[in-house]
């Protein structure tokens, strides 16, 4: 039985070649291919493909949120990420929503078919340049919220994250379910606590220590 493929990228001469690469492969058959996040669902659904090779970067719908999509609804079909670059964002994304391969595009077409079979064999193929960086930029940011959770309460941190998501402290206030007045008090510990003075200190600070 041949490897079953949908493949989706937003770049026709990229789709192309990639269909007459499969061509030339007697275990494997492209589906369907596609050029944006909607068409890439709907082939899903209907084809039920073993792997699907995936561009982040795509209109109407991008990478990611097709990889939300699948795993809101259960599927079942591995994905290989196909991208020109990756930023360490998008790789931890990628991986936390179950990616089994990641190649870049500069890479040999040999590699992808490799890393194709691997993964359909139930094995993971992820790029080391890109995903070492990746984790390596997780580990920074579990180190930041240690220290940040040494100092901050649970609850403090959870105020922290909304001021720095531009929130008043009504906002704030109707969210936690609190009143404003116990909003203030929040902040002026947490003031006291980082020796910041205003809300653009504190939401430079979240910032840097990855809480948004």
């Amino acid at each position: 039985m041949p490897i079953k493929l949908v493949i989706a990228d937003d770049h026709p001469i990229v789709l192309k070649g990639l269909v007459q690469l499969f061509a030339t492969e007697p275990d494997f058959v492209v589906l369907a291919s596609c050029t944006d996040g909607e068409q890439t669902l709907k082939a899903l659904r209907q084809e039920q493909p073993d792997i699907l090779v995936l561009d982040l970067g795509m209109p109407r719908m991008g990478g990611l949120e097709v990889l939300h999509h699948m795993r809101k609804e259960q599927m079942t079909t591995r994905v290989v990420i196909l991208t020109a670059a990756l930023d360490e964002d998008e790789v931890l994304e990628a991986i936390r929503l179950g990616v089994r391969g990641v190649v870049l595009k500069e890479m040999a077409p040999q590699l992808l078919l490799q890393c194709l079979r691997k993964v359909h064999a139930g094995e993971e193929w992820l790029e080391k340049r890109s995903v070492s960086l990746a984790l390596e930029k997780l580990l920074r940011r579990e180190s930041e919220l240690q220290q940040v959770a040494k100092l901050l309460t649970p609850r403090e941190i959870e105020l922290l994250k909304l001021v720095a998501s531009a929130l008043s402290n009504e906002e704030i206030a109707q969210k936690l379910y609190i009143s404003p007045g116990t909003v203030k008090t929040h902040l002026h510990r947490i003031y006291e606590k980082l020796k910041l003075k205003s809300r653009v200190a504190l939401t430079l600070y979240a910032r840097e220590k990855g809480l948004v």
